[in-house]
């Protein structure tokens, strides 16, 4: 895998679940993969687990599978991307982040939040899986700073987060019980919103040189060196 590449990952019961780049994947929700499942995340090289939710999402649902100790041979890193109770936050993201038309705000009013996302894959020995809910918008929106510090086209920046939410689209024609803000949408709905929504996220990962915005805010060049090995990529620093 290089740089620019992502691929669809088979992990038993994982949703929206992508390789990235090198050995650094993206899903919705950990708790949806199955004992089988994280064998086969363990197989693929994954070592670490980087959850980008806030503390009240992480509670276990009556259909989550039960994994036994499966996830004992995982080091679960907690790096939210956002703080759910700032009044400018809610403001805009209500009643969730949930399009890329917010990652711009996302980054300006939680920098040292994104920033953190990174040291911890950085500091990951092995693979790394980076999770949110629905595995679209916190994990899109990493997943696009990752593709571009990686130096991935505009084409693959787009189609990665096309992908992801598709995917969700997708996983919400079954979903039981249906999710309480969001349905499924036939294709006529969800094509001019696809196009649009990955616009945005390229407009927002091109205008912030995800580079740049690393560094400023405590990410070090040596970290940087690391994340760009995690992701297999050949770009000089």
């Amino acid at each position: 895998m290089n740089a620019t590449d992502q691929a669809p990952v088979g992990w038993d019961g994982a949703v929206n679940a992508w390789r990235v780049a090198g050995s650094v994947f993206r899903m919705g929700r950990r708790e949806w993969v199955t004992e089988t499942g994280w064998k086969e995340a363990y197989d693929d090289g994954v070592r670490t687990i980087i959850d980008l939710r806030n503390a009240a999402e992480r509670q276990p649902r009556p259909t989550d599978p039960d994994v036994g100790d499966a996830l004992a041979a995982f080091d679960v890193v907690f790096t939210p991307t956002e703080d759910p109770d700032n009044r400018e936050f809610k403001t805009l993201c209500d009643p969730y982040l949930n399009d890329p038309a917010h990652y711009a705000a996302n980054a300006r009013i939680f920098p040292d939040k994104l920033a953190a996302v990174f040291k911890a894959v950085a500091a990951a020995p092995g693979g790394v899986v980076i999770h949110c809910s629905a595995g679209r918008d916190r994990s899109g929106m990493i997943a696009a700073m990752l593709q571009d510090l990686a130096g991935a086209s505009d084409h693959d920046i787009v189609a990665g987060y096309q992908t992801g939410m598709r995917a969700i689209n997708e996983r919400h024609r079954t979903l039981w019980p249906p999710h309480p803000h969001e349905r499924h949408l036939d294709e006529e709905t969800f094509a001019p919103l696809l196009q649009r929504r990955g616009a945005v996220v390229l407009d927002f990962v091109r205008g912030l040189n995800t580079r740049d915005f690393l560094l400023r805010h405590g990410v070090s060049e040596p970290e940087l060196g690391a994340i760009l090995s995690a992701l297999g990529a050949r770009v000089a620093l």
